[in-house]
């Protein structure tokens, strides 16, 4: 597979939901991803082991492709 994009997680989809126009897709790499965030903003954030928590990965969209 060739692309141009830099945050590639290559897995199964894990789910597909087909809506009226668009549909979602899921997929969940293997061992979930990985942050590194300063210490103070984790104590400020409360995170623990277990806590639920969102990873926000900033760009402009996600693409999928296959292949």
């Amino acid at each position: 597979m060739r692309s141009n994009g830099r945050n590639v997680v290559k897995e199964k989809a894990k789910k597909v939901i087909h809506g009226e126009v668009n549909s979602e897709i899921m997929i969940v790499p293997p061992g979930g991803i990985v942050s590194v965030i300063r210490k103070s903003l984790s104590k400020s954030l409360e995170l623990v082991e277990g806590k639920e928590a969102c990873a926000v990965i900033e760009a402009t969209s996600v693409m999928i492709a296959v292949g």
